[in-house]
């Protein structure tokens, strides 16, 4: 199972922790991702102008994959900006007063309603269903909208996907490179994914108490950008319409739910669906609120909604760029002569790293959190999964025990790393959301996070 390294290997190595270092000390990173991708263009090419134009296409390599995620955030903000401007916002959230009343049952009923929708529909729906109806309530009741984002991240792209107990995509991929069955590693990765949920999440809502009190956070305004459209513009609509339009949405939505289970609808499909539908609700609302003016008011709500979205996504976009080198997109960009037999540049470290370490289970579970995280770099959490279990299961066999564990740990290591937690783009849909930026979040979650990990790989040492 060895593999060979070569000098792209390092450069890829040596410009994350530049990167890495950047973010520490809280600079931006979008020169040093553009130097990365040079580098690593021109030691694959040999061609100054072939590694010019690796830096466009992996621009277009980055925008294309995330252009869905881009879309839907823009729809969704731009049918929150109209029920704002109408006031159906604040009829809709009038019942979740009721129950939340102060920032602590905001963080955890908002974070314990997106673990459980997310582990039907995965995280993306559950921000879309979520953060436009509960986000004003709880900032309502303290919570700064970074604790919201947070509560969705970790309880949604963290706990929920990295268990994955209903759907199964994640369990499956590991079991299936492990050569173990779904339910065994569903087993194992119970005691494991609550570990690493509760730690985190126990660890995050202390900081961000702390942080409140300090006044180091304050409750920032609410997801939508407040310039464009002027509200004294729209048509003040009646209470009997703001009542009919607050329990429509809901029951549309609730709709989209039922539907994404009756047809079997995930991830893309599933964001697809409440897409379409906050299309509709946009321009139904705003043919009523607006009259005469609707047909060029929806077309500036839109303009608002893609303003904003690729405001939040611009950032982003070179930091993707650069770490999808580290997997499919170095071949799709650079093409597979410069990596000959490689699986990628990440999943190559990793499998160095596995045949570098002595065995035991103590380095073992260290080992696999360490695979885990490596191939969660590059940001879609689900890449490097089927890595882990291969490695696992190489483990596993010279430990003679220890193989569901050791996979579900690798799983949940990619998944909290690269799943949505850390790496910034991939926590971009509850960022955007809630109007936050990407990689304050993702400072913010670094500490509970590697806390939460740490924990969990000894919990893991003690079940092998």
């Amino acid at each position: 199972m060895g593999v060979e390294l070569t000098a792209l290997h390092g450069i890829y190595v040596v410009f994350i922790l530049i990167i890495i270092g950047f973010m520490v000390i809280r600079r931006d990173t979008t020169l040093i991702c553009i130097a990365g991708i040079f580098t690593l263009a021109l030691a694959a090419t040999g061609s100054i102008s072939g590694s010019v134009s690796g830096v466009f296409n992996s621009f277009i390599f980055a925008i294309t994959e995330l252009l869905s995620t881009i879309l839907v955030i823009s729809i969704i903000v731009a049918m929150s900006r109209v029920l704002t401007i109408t006031g159906i916002n604040d009829v809709m959230i009038s019942p979740f007063t009721k129950w939340i009343r102060t920032p602590g049952l905001a963080y955890w009923i908002i974070g314990i309603l997106m673990m459980l929708i997310s582990w039907f529909f995965w995280p993306s729906p559950a921000v879309a269903l979520l953060g436009a109806v509960l986000l004003p309530v709880a900032i309502r009741v303290g919570l700064p909208a970074l604790g919201v984002a947070m509560a969705m991240n970790l309880f949604g792209h963290g706990i929920a996907l990295s268990g994955d107990f209903i759907i199964q995509a994640a369990p499956k991929l590991t079991a299936d490179a492990a050569g173990i069955s779904v339910g065994e590693v569903i087993s194992a990765s119970v005691p494991l994914v609550f570990t690493m949920g509760i730690v985190t999440t126990v660890t995050a809502f202390y900081f961000l108490k702390r942080d409140i009190k300090l006044k180091k956070l304050s409750v920032e305004s609410m997801v939508v950008p407040t310039n464009g459209t002027d509200s004294n513009e729209a048509t003040l609509l009646t209470k009997t319409q703001k009542t009919f339009f607050s329990i429509l949405i809901p029951s549309a939505f609730t709709l989209d739910v039922i539907a994404m289970y009756l047809l079997k609808l995930q991830g893309g499909d599933a964001t697809a669906l409440i897409g379409g539908t906050s299309v509709f609700i946009l321009i139904l609302i705003t043919l009523s609120a607006h009259g005469n003016k609707g047909l060029e008011k929806i077309t500036s709500y839109l303009i608002e909604g893609f303003q904003f979205g690729f405001k939040v996504f611009g950032p982003v976009i070179p930091i993707a760029a650069f770490f999808y080198l580290g997997d499919s997109g170095f071949f799709k960009i650079l093409g597979e002569d410069a990596l000959q037999g490689s699986q990628g540049i990440v999943n190559d470290l990793g499998i160095a790293l596995a045949n570098i370490v002595p065995l035991n289970k103590e380095v073992a579970a260290v080992t696999l959190t360490s695979i885990g995280a490596i191939t969660g770099l590059d940001g879609s959490g689900f890449s490097g999964i089927s890595l882990a279990g291969s490695v696992a299961n190489l483990f596993a066999t010279a430990l003679g025990a220890g193989a569901a564990t050791l996979t579900a740990l690798g799983q949940i290591a990619a998944i909290w790393v690269g799943g949505g937690t850390l790496v910034p783009w991939a926590l971009i849909p509850a960022a955007a959301i809630c109007n936050v930026d990407p990689f304050e979040l993702a400072r913010r979650n670094l500490l509970p996070v590697t806390i939460g990990l740490v924990v969990t790989t000894i919990v893991a040492m003690f079940l092998i």
